[in-house]
């Protein structure tokens, strides 16, 4: 078996060209950049808008990403979908490819469901895989999804599948929750990461194994240094940091203003663009951004360099 995967993953940005369609070259050239910063990829999650990616879509940039040389052992990529046939679909495409594991929503459409029917659901996706491979990281994100995966709901996956159940990336933004699951769950081997690095020295503190974060794709060198120097005297304050960067991305709408950055320091205004119903930061939001950002000493050093 290969070693879990672990560290700082980023939700990687999709680019899309002037008519709304995935740009595939400027997402492996910004996959490189990633990678060469210590960071893993994980595809399809929330801030890449993968709910406004077609199936198709997403199995053809992976495979695009697969074939630049990416290696697929630091990949996680989003394959849950509210569609039955589309979770196993991609879930079985990311295997295949050998990724190291996939982030995996509830069925997000239906409110109020039952841990019944969400056992089923990941149940039915797992057995028609049918893949040893597999490694499924849970997907909770309650604010978004409004579709919990409960501490109960774990316990029972883990029962059932325990080589397949692997982790989960908890973005709730509740420590509370997040220190449940690690003293709940870590010591079976569960790995629990965070899903924004304001919570990672805490989690890492705490058995944890890493942060899969909207920021990683703009703050990527930092964040990692966070995660490979945890134990020194230091952490605090390299906390703090990753903090003020944070915050200063989450005082406008996160996705466009990550892509407003990555346009603004590569000098690829092309980059700026999101698919609908999102809509661009404008004109006034972006010099905001660009000027907080360059006041507290930010920078992107490498971006667009990698061919």
């Amino acid at each position: 078996m290969s070693p879990r995967i672990a560290g700082v993953l980023a939700p990687v940005v999709t680019p899309f060209d002037r008519h709304l369609a995935p740009d595939p070259d400027r997402l492996v050239r910004h996959c490189r950049w990633l990678l060469a910063n210590d960071v893993g990829l994980a595809l399809f999650g929330t801030n890449s808008e993968a709910n406004s990616l077609a199936v198709g879509e997403r199995t053809d940039l992976l495979e695009r990403v697969v074939a630049s040389g990416a290696d697929p052992a630091r990949m996680m990529p989003g394959t849950g979908a509210c569609a039955l046939p589309d979770s196993v679909r991609l879930t079985a495409h990311a295997v295949g490819l050998g990724c190291a594991g996939v982030l995996m929503l509830p069925p997000f459409y239906y409110k109020g469901v039952s841990d019944d029917g969400l056992f089923r659901s990941f149940a039915e996706i797992i057995e028609r895989v049918g893949d040893s491979r597999l490694r499924v990281y849970l997907y909770h994100i309650p604010p978004v999804s409004q579709v919990p995966i409960s501490l109960a709901l774990i316990e029972r996956l883990l029962g059932a599948y325990p080589e397949t159940i692997a982790g989960v990336k908890d973005s709730s933004g509740d420590w509370n929750n997040t220190k449940a699951m690690l003293e709940r769950f870590a010591p079976q081997g569960f790995d629990v990461f965070v899903g924004s690095e304001t919570f990672l020295l805490a989690n890492l503190r705490h058995r944890g194994r890493g942060c899969i974060s909207a920021t990683a794709n703009v703050n990527p060198a930092a964040i990692h240094a966070l995660y490979a120097r945890w134990q020194d005297a230091g952490a605090d304050a390299m906390q703090t940091d990753l903090d003020t960067v944070r915050s200063t991305f989450q005082s406008h709408p996160m996705i466009p203003a990550l892509k407003q950055a990555i346009a603004h320091w590569s000098g690829d205004p092309e980059w700026a663009r999101v698919r609908p119903p999102l809509m661009p930061l404008t004109s006034v939001q972006a010099s905001a951004l660009t000027a907080d950002l360059v006041r507290r000493g930010f920078a992107m050093p490498g971006l667009g360099t990698r061919g």
